[in-house]
């Protein structure tokens, strides 16, 4: 919601299917018309809407998704925690010249990431 006051259009994916029911049906009844989400692994992002300027992932996961990269424009960035369940970077990862930039930002702690980042 926040995220959506700041750029045009957000799009947005729950991997867990009460939460992902939940968070629609608030997002429409308060109005937001410029988030879309669905239902499934954010591991895998949503190709059918790529490529993105930016892709912001909320909880962390041991290496960088693959899927994501490959989804992410020339010049945009992707920002993740990257790391274990003890220890995490704040990452932001931009893609120039189809190699990546990698940037260490600040320690943090998220969940971590489930579904195929687990595997």
């Amino acid at each position: 919601a926040v995220l959506s006051r700041v750029c045009g259009e957000v799009f947005t994916i729950e991997i867990k299917k009460r939460l992902f029911e939940r968070t629609g049906a608030l997002l429409k009844k308060e109005g937001y018309k410029t988030i879309n989400a669905r239902f499934g692994d954010g591991y895998f992002g949503w190709e059918t809407m790529a490529p993105f300027d930016a892709i912001m992932i909320t909880a962390a996961a041991s290496h960088i998704p693959p899927p994501l990269v490959k989804q992410l424009k020339e010049g945009g960035r992707l920002i993740m925690p990257l790391g274990g369940r003890l220890f995490q970077t704040l990452t932001i990862i931009t893609k120039q010249g189809g190699e990546l930039d990698i940037r260490q930002v600040i320690s943090v702690s998220f969940v971590p990431m489930t579904g195929k980042a687990q595997e």
